[in-house]
């Protein structure tokens, strides 16, 4: 039984096995890349071709798309301000800027390394920790999510440049656009104004691509002539020292985003906002000031949605309860090849366990590999004249936003949300907060909802609560210090002390 049990755990070193990971990965690489594409999309497709497999062949191919997938969205992002997936929204924050400095192949090059030792970060915890991570997310009531999707919603602050007001505008634009459709509880129709096609609401990635890709071709589309600027590529893998200066923070990032990643029903998006936000207040000598290139402004979004991996996989090997979209389908594959995810799961079949987390580590390395080729020829795309670049990009546009729910109602919705972030960032607003609050909306709403009805609808014992409970008090106080961190006076009473000490010393 001891042999069966070491054989059945070491099946993923199997040759054939492994080639199916790295097809996996590089497939979910290049599905990543091009917007629209989701990584869920691509393994619920997977899954009507993997019946008839052996369930250990479906889980290595499908484990290579997933990572793959979460890290392959940051590479257009990173090149022309495009994200590939909502996770790799916070990457193109910096990596974005630093394409525009030449600089394309050494920011691909680090969210390939951090991205790495990230995935590695999660896998080690779910390896070593998944029963205790996974109850201490049990632990998190619908308050407490919440409390987490308004700590988001805050740290718009450090994402919208001088402006907090401007910054503040567009998160509640995005929750607005994110509660259209029918109430989650009630069926209630809100803000559709009688028209059936918004009964459904406006997918996130729809107005994801319209907002970040039909506005930046706008936008680039009137600057035709302006210097192409040739990247540096000579250089792709950075060296030990900047991955030894960096290796607290990436640990730091990889730790929120494997907690982020294990609670149920949030992801790699949540957690690279969160990784960002916690870069920006904690760094205080970064590379360059935050939006403007900082290499730590890729190093942590990066390394908090790859971990986020696996920690997604921790609830839905323990509990049954999916992690995050992609590894709800992934509970449907399990069950389809007649297994039952959850505490059981663990009992009865532990080498599966075991089986995912040699899959997911053989995934990593082919990410690593996978991503660190290639980057010349992504770095044309930046070299490319924009008057042939953007028709291509408002293309790819239309067909990946269609191609969601195969609906022309979402390609107008995409157009239109293009030529109004066009108008958005000449008059200074950022697109990034739109999204999130998009993102976050429906996580606030509906956590609102239910943390009402647990309390009979009486508003005062659910601030006593928020107070009351440890993990709600610890979230509390980090919404209020987020909150008056960002407010002027606080930013001129800082800006006083530190110029006091800098006096001091000198």
């Amino acid at each position: 039984m001891e042999q069966s049990l070491a054989y059945f755990m070491l099946a993923w070193t199997d040759p054939y096995l492994i080639f199916l990971t790295a097809a996996g990965t590089f497939a979910g690489i290049y599905v990543g890349v091009i917007p629209g594409l989701s990584v869920t999309m691509a393994v619920s497709i997977l899954i009507s071709f993997t019946f008839t497999w052996d369930v250990n062949e479906a889980l290595a191919v499908m484990a290579g798309v997933f990572l793959g997938g979460v890290y392959g969205g940051s590479r257009t992002a990173i090149m022309i301000n495009i994200p590939g997936a909502p996770a790799a929204i916070a990457a193109g924050f910096d990596g974005y800027p630093l394409a525009k400095l030449g600089l394309a192949g050494m920011a691909i090059g680090v969210s390939t390394t951090v991205s790495f030792f990230g995935a590695l970060f999660g896998i080690v915890i779910l390896a070593c920790a998944a029963p205790i991570v996974s109850e201490f997310a049990l632990l998190f009531a619908p308050r407490d999510y919440l409390l987490l999707a308004i700590l988001g919603i805050l740290l718009i602050g450090a994402l919208s440049g001088e402006s907090l007001a401007k910054g503040i505008f567009c998160g509640v634009l995005g929750v607005l656009i994110g509660t259209v459709g029918l109430d989650p509880i009630s069926a209630q129709p809100r803000l559709t104004f009688g028209s059936m096609s918004l009964m459904g609401g406006i997918h996130y990635v729809t107005a994801m691509i319209g907002f970040f890709g039909v506005s930046e071709a706008l936008v680039q589309t009137l600057d035709l002539k302006k210097r192409i600027i040739k990247q540096k590529v000579d250089k792709i893998l950075p060296s030990w020292g900047v991955i030894l200066k960096h290796l607290p923070l990436s640990l730091r990032c990889s730790a929120i985003g494997t907690i982020i990643g294990a609670l149920p029903g949030t992801g790699g998006d949540i957690a690279a906002l969160m990784a960002y936000g916690h870069a920006v207040r904690s760094v205080k000598k970064p590379t360059r000031p935050f939006g403007e290139g900082a290499v730590e402004g890729v190093i942590a979004p990066e390394s908090a949605c790859s971990s986020a991996v696996g920690g997604a996989y921790i609830p839905m090997m323990t509990l049954g309860i999916p992690g995050d979209a992609v590894t709800a389908v992934l509970i449907g594959a399990l069950y389809i090849h007649g297994l039952k995810p959850g505490p059981m799961l663990m009992i009865e079949t532990p080498h599966l366990f075991w089986f995912t987390v040699g899959n997911l580590v053989m995934a990593s390395i082919f990410m690593l590999i996978f991503g660190l080729t290639g980057i010349r020829a992504f770095a044309k795309m930046v070299e490319m004249p924009p008057a042939l670049l953007m028709p291509i990009i408002v293309i790819l546009s239309v067909v990946g936003t269609y191609s969601i729910q195969n609906s022309l109602t979402d390609v107008y919705w995409m157009l239109a949300f293009g030529v109004f972030g066009y108008f958005l960032k000449t008059y200074g607003f950022q697109i990034g907060p739109i999204i999130l609050g998009v993102i976050l909306g429906p996580i606030m709403d509906i956590s609102f909802r239910r943390a009402i009805i647990t309390v009979r609808g009486d508003l005062g014992d659910f601030f006593l609560d928020l107070v009351v409970n440890p993990i709600s008090l610890v979230l509390t106080a980090a919404t209020l210090a987020l909150l008056i961190g960002q407010t002027p006076t606080w930013k001129r009473y800082a800006a006083g002390r530190k110029a006091k000490k800098e006096t001091a010393a000198g």
